[in-house]
């Protein structure tokens, strides 16, 4: 038996199933092997759902919701804090698999699980809420306003940060009295389904609240278009959210998108060189630049583009790739062969263009050492395109105004960072970039569930998870009046 599944909890060797119910139901999709992104070695072996498991998971969410909204909002917030206590308790075999699965080093396991617990508190925050307003009117009437729960919502989530990416849409979507349709990547079904839906079972919730079905696209176009689906929430790229959104569209479901990215971080000469490399290093090469929040384009001032150019050249020499459940390593595996080759690809076009190498680490199968690169110009691949790999391009600017129009001269519009010990030209700057994230002093790759997330543009339809939005996100108004007596009318 696989070392995962020889000590495993929440997890046992049989589990092939779809969706959750009493028990795993056995998939009829087929089914997938999950294999160890470092190694090739094969953990587990998935279910496949087809749309007959689709139609069921939806009809088995769908009665387990109607149950759900009828508790009240403390009961459904008590839930969520079992939740992020399992999270504690389970955070080792959950981590396990998250490095394991998705080629993480071993501190981002514990940081997206505890976080998951974190927002599972900041959903609870929902429940404690007022869940109405009593109205002004005109008449001698009652009349107010409410939240009510969307219904079903399909979380359709991304290999990359599989289980944090699963909680902070479908813990705020339980708050609000929602249940959920879950649809991992066929790349971490585990973290990103079977374990998160096992938790939310072991936390009090009805079976059947959080169905699980992992697929490919087949399965995400069949929630898009399912008629018992009320709202999809997508995270992915900006190509597939484009296709998730028309399909959603056309049946009138809400829709949240959060796409690509092609981040810029803008470095002005009053900066400390050392500290702004250091955190930039991080943001373009964590996880192997496999994050959407990823530090995509270096702008520099002129004056100080050499001195950083070297500076970061060197932080990515010094970085160690590797095996990250037998190795202290810096960058784990990326996630496959596809993956890779297209950060290649784009690396290879932009240097043949011109682009000046300052370090090159070079890529062996799946494990991708860093890239410096600087003379990045407009019409390479590398500045206009979003990398998804372990690849920092580094262009010149001379004014604020060229800053601007540099860090906007791309369709996506996630995430800016600027670096300058001037804080009103830091408000200049971030008065004049189109993103829906700005940190300043900062790196682009940060994460908190306080403050709400999503992109402008081709990063997203301003869809926000996070923060103050969260209730609006995940219910919808209804306006309610009483009259003692009917009104008399003319007709």
């Amino acid at each position: 038996m696989n070392d995962l599944l020889a000590d495993a909890v929440l997890l046992s060797s049989d589990y092939r199933g779809a969706i959750v119910l009493e028990g795993p139901t056995e998939a009829r999709g087929g089914q997938v092997e999950v294999a160890d992104k470092a190694t090739g070695e094969v953990l587990f072996t998935a279910g496949l759902a087809s749309q007959e498991d689709v139609d069921l998971a939806v009809a088995t969410a769908r009665k387990a919701q109607e149950e759900w909204a009828k508790k009240s909002p403390i009961e459904r917030g008590d839930v969520l804090r079992e939740f992020a206590r399992l999270c504690d308790e389970h955070q080792e075999e959950i981590g396990r698999w998250i490095i394991r699965e998705t080629g993480s080093i071993p501190p981002k396991a514990p940081f997206e699980v505890m976080t998951s617990a974190r927002d599972a508190l900041g959903a609870t925050a929902l429940t404690e809420q007022p869940q109405g307003y009593l109205l002004s009117t005109s008449l001698p009437r009652e009349s107010k306003a409410r939240r009510v729960p969307l219904g079903i919502v399909a979380v359709i989530t991304p290999w990359n940060s599989p289980f944090i990416l699963a909680a902070r849409i479908v813990l705020p979507a339980l708050a609000m009295g929602n249940g959920c349709v879950l649809k991992p990547d066929v790349l971490t079904p585990v973290c990103g389904g079977y374990l998160f839906a096992k938790l939310i079972e072991l936390a009090g919730a009805a079976k059947g609240l959080v169905t699980v079905v992992p697929g490919a696209g087949d399965v995400g176009a069949a929630l898009c278009n399912h008629p018992g689906v009320d709202m999809v929430s997508f995270t992915g790229s900006t190509a597939t959210g484009k296709k998730v959104g028309a399909a959603a569209g056309g049946s009138l479901k809400k829709v949240a998108l959060e796409l690509g990215g092609n981040n810029a971080t803008i470095i002005f000469p009053d900066a400390d060189l050392d500290a702004v490399a250091s955190a930039t290093a991080f943001g373009s090469f964590f996880h192997q630049g496999q994050i959407c929040f990823t530090i995509g384009r270096h702008l520099v001032h002129e004056s100080v583009v050499d001195a950083y150019s070297k500076i970061l050249a060197e932080k990515a020499r010094n970085l160690h790739v590797g095996d990250p459940a037998k190795q202290q390593v810096h960058l784990g595996p990326m996630i496959n062969e596809t993956q890779a080759a297209r950060a290649q690809d784009i690396y290879d076009r932009s240097v043949a263009m011109g682009a000046d190498v300052l370090f090159e680490g070079g890529r062996e199968g799946l494990m991708y050492k860093p890239a410096v690169v600087k003379g990045v110009t407009k019409d390479m691949p590398l500045f206009g395109e979003e990398i998804f790999g372990p690849v920092a391009p580094i262009i010149a600017f001379k004014t604020e105004e060229e800053a601007i129009e540099l860090a906007n001269s791309v369709e996506y519009g996630l995430a800016t960072s600027i670096f300058t010990a001037d804080l009103a030209r830091a408000n200049r700057i971030a008065d004049g970039v189109k993103t829906g994230i700005i940190h300043v002093n900062d790196q682009t790759v940060v994460h908190e569930v306080f403050g709400p997330i999503g992109g402008m543009n081709a990063s997203g339809n301003g869809a926000r998870s996070g923060g103050p939005s969260m209730a609006d996100e995940y219910s919808q108004w209804q306006w309610i009046t009483v009259n003692d007596r009917v009104p008399e009318y003319p007709f």
